[in-house]
């Protein structure tokens, strides 16, 4: 328990002299005590049109939220919530840079014309000496030479979805008919760079793609011309469409190494298309050598850049490597606050736009709480790694196995992240020794 000053509660101490009274709080409470003390960041997903798409990727997990008891349900953000949000993300993040990132569903669904609108928002509510920023993760299949006029002229930055070469991409990423997507997204990268517009690539690694590391890395940097790639392991509960993280029933949860702690097994915890966490690590070690011995300094790839930045002693470039998470959250198309994109259920809404503040919602005790319980809920068998401080238990959502030990909440991709940790870390602490004898200028990139 610390002790913290409560500038707004008063007593006398004699005549007319007012004393601050020192209230004894946790520290659940004190982020939005202090919130006027310093700068305050946090980080916005907005999901404008919700759960609407054009595609229908079998390992979506959003594509259930039009549907889900309690849940947002399905729509387009209104003119009112889009500009009440626009005003409150701008007065609440009080650094110097506010970041909005456009998400869905697909986004690009809402036309050119509703972006427009977004940048003329932001334009009527920009607070004096504080830098605008936009990003757009996109499937691709809609981006046309409109598109991106309008993403030239307004610096967006663009996340393009594609898992790998025609065969991989196609084997899960199909239209509402089923019909293959691969050469439309190959068509927007395209399209782009012919407009110069920055993008980078958001592949999702599955059961199907993990086992050509080399395939889907080569590609992305050699045909597609990717500089900036970002992997996202696909991790999926069977019955995630209902349960939320976390309520599930810890029971029926299988131990590390059993059977049914791996996709394809009958009783799997997880969904068919779920990655194995043995192919995790394989992935993640091949795409790792392959980057560091060919594209090291010129390519950036989302889980290498952090692990270097960690051994330098900078905090993790990514949440699911943080101690803490917590400060991004997200905003569905009615409004609605919720403690992060992947725990869109009626047990994680914090807030809503039309009901406070939204710095007030994500500074709220219910959601400070839901940070810190990321570090408090590790079992002892992460607290005694050898790689705590380069994981912290990766993603909570993805806790989903018991230990040897019987332990709850042990990550179902513990192996795989041990195999890379072994094979990356003493690399990535050479590499940071180099930066280290670096001029300061040299290092900005990093």
């Amino acid at each position: 328990m610390a002790e913290v000053p409560r500038r707004d509660v008063w007593h006398p101490a004699g005549p007319g002299q007012p004393v601050e009274v020192f209230t004894s709080l946790d520290r659940y409470d004190a982020p939005l005590m202090m919130a006027d003390r310093g700068r305050r960041r946090f980080h916005v997903m907005i999901k404008p049109v919700g759960c609407r798409c054009n595609l229908n990727c079998a390992y979506c997990f959003y594509l259930h939220k039009a549907d889900l008891p309690g849940g947002p349900g399905a729509g387009r953000m209104s003119d009112a919530v889009l500009e009440r949000f626009i005003q409150q993300y701008i007065e609440g993040v009080t650094a110097d840079e506010v970041v909005f990132s456009w998400q869905g569903g697909e986004p690009t669904l809402l036309g050119v014309e509703f972006f427009r609108r977004v940048v003329e928002l932001e334009k009527k509510h920009a607070r004096p000496g504080q830098t605008i920023q936009n990003d757009l993760q996109t499937n691709g299949t809609l981006i046309t030479e409109e598109w991106c006029a309008f993403l030239k002229a307004n610096r967006f930055l663009v996340g393009l979805s594609i898992d790998g070469p025609k065969k991989l991409h196609d084997r899960y990423r199909v239209a509402k008919d089923g019909a293959p997507t691969f050469d439309q997204v190959f068509r927007a990268a395209r399209l782009l760079a012919k407009h110069g517009i920055p993008f980078n690539t958001l592949t999702c690694v599955h059961r199907e793609n993990a086992r050509f590391p080399l395939d889907v890395y080569r590609f992305l940097r050699r045909e597609l011309g990717s500089t900036y790639l970002q992997f996202i392991p696909i991790v999926e509960y069977k019955g995630f469409e209902r349960t939320a993280p976390q309520k599930w029933n810890w029971e029926r949860m299988p131990r590390d190494g059993e059977p049914e702690a791996r996709p394809g097994h009958p009783d799997s915890v997880v969904t068919d298309w779920s990655v194995d966490p043995d192919d995790w690590g394989y992935f993640l070690c091949r795409v790792f050598d392959e980057w560091r011995s060919r594209d090291l300094g010129k390519v950036l790839v989302n889980h290498f850049e952090t692990l270097v930045a960690q051994h330098l002693g900078l905090p993790s470039q990514l949440c699911v490597y943080g101690e803490f998470c917590g400060k991004g959250v997200a905003v569905e198309q009615d409004g609605s606050v919720y403690a992060c994109d992947h725990y869109v259920y009626p047990e994680y809404r914090i807030g809503h736009v039309n009901e406070k503040p939204l710095a007030d919602t994500v500074l709220s005790r219910a959601q400070v709480q839901f940070g810190y319980a990321k570090n408090e809920a590790l079992p002892n068998q992460c607290r005694q790694c050898e790689f705590l401080k380069d994981c912290w238990g990766e993603c909570p959502k993805n806790r989903i196995l018991r230990t040897a030990d019987d332990e709850p909440g042990l990550n179902y991709l513990c192996r795989g992240f041990k195999r890379y940790f072994a094979h990356a870390v003493p690399e990535a602490e050479r590499i940071a020794d180099g930066l280290r004898r670096q001029p300061r200028e040299s290092r900005r990139r990093m």
